[in-house]
Formats: C-alpha cells, sequence, structure tokens
C-alpha cells in the first residue's frame, strides 16, 4: 500500500486550494475535529462497513463534531469518504496544517526537554530559535522527557536539532565502540 503521507498530499492541496485565507483557521479546526474522530477505532469500524453509504458515514462525522462544518469541508469530507480515505484524515489534517503554516509564514515547532521550559529560559530560547529559522514565527509545543537527562531535543518538520544529554552519551558510545 502507498505509504499515508502520499495518499494525503492530494488531498490535503485540493482542499488547501479551495479555501479562501481568509477561511483557513476555521478549516484547520473543522478539519483537526474530523481527523480525531477518524482516528478513533470505533469510527473505524463503522468506515470499513459495506452497509454503510459514504453519504451516510459523512452525515454522521458531520454531527459528531462540536463546529459546524462550513461547504466545502462537508464537501470533502464526502468525497474522503466516497474514496474510502477516512483513515488518512489525520494525516491530511497535518499536512493542511503544514500548507496553512507556509502561507503564513510560520512554523510548528516541538520541544522536548528534560525539565520543564517556562518563562525567561522559554523565551530566550524562542528567540534564538526564531532568528535561526529565518524570523518564522514559532508555534511551539513543549513536552518533557525525563529520560533525555538534560538539554533539549528541537523539531520543526524535517529538521532536528538534538543537544540532550542522552544524545550525546550515544554518540560518546558510539564513537568508543568503534
Amino acid at each position: 500500500m502507498a505509504d499515508l503521507a502520499t495518499i494525503a498530499r492530494p488531498y490535503a492541496e485540493a482542499l488547501f486550494s479551495s479555501v479562501k485565507p481568509a477561511d483557513l483557521g476555521s478549516s484547520m479546526v473543522q478539519l483537526t475535529e474530523l481527523a480525531q474522530l477518524a482516528a478513533m477505532p470505533d469510527v473505524s469500524v463503522l468506515a470499513n462497513n459495506p452497509k454503510i453509504s459514504a453519504e451516510d458515514l459523512s452525515k454522521l462525522l458531520s454531527g459528531m463534531v462540536k463546529t459546524k462544518l462550513d461547504d466545502k469541508v462537508s464537501a470533502f469530507l464526502r468525497l474522503i469518504n466516497q474514496n474510502h480515505r477516512l483513515a488518512a484524515l489525520p494525516e491530511i489534517a497535518a499536512q493542511f496544517e503544514l500548507l496553512k503554516n507556509q502561507s503564513e509564514g510560520a512554523a510548528e515547532i516541538l520541544i522536548t526537554s528534560a525539565f520543564p521550559l517556562e518563562g525567561d529560559a522559554l523565551n530566550s530560547l524562542l528567540a534564538s530559535l526564531k532568528k535561526r529559522f529565518g524570523g518564522k514565527e514559532l508555534r511551539p509545543t513543549i513536552e518533557v522527557d525525563p529520560s533525555l537527562i538534560g538539554g533539549v531535543r528541537i523539531q520543526v518538520g524535517d529538521e532536528v536539532l538534538d543537544s540532550t544529554v542522552k544524545a550525546q552519551l550515544a554518540t560518546m558510545q558510539a564513537s568508543l565502540s568503534a
């Protein structure tokens, strides 16, 4: 089977190109809610049930979301269900978000630290990262992972900056055993 990202990309690009720039935020919210539903095992069972039509599944999912779906997202959901691609919806939402961020000159950033980052330490790190990534607006998500021992691991798209003690120890181990 084709890679999920390969399947999702054309769908994300099609929805992105059909949505007005002013409506990107609301479409992203709606798509995120649908993606969360699509990831649920019970919804997957329904989607794979041959007795449930694509139209019925679309109506059911539309009724389950908190936010009322606009016409474009509703039509998109019907298309996804007709093509039996509901399982790809979480990846479609992720790729749509990347396209949205690119159009806004922003980037999602995942910061994983051994200890909680707050206040001045976080602001200082974000300021230096903003310079590093060309002044883009950074939208951070912060996770704490005590197994890193110390330092931070930063992921922006495909790029990973790892200055954790755990990574440094692994590098030392590899060079000593070589």
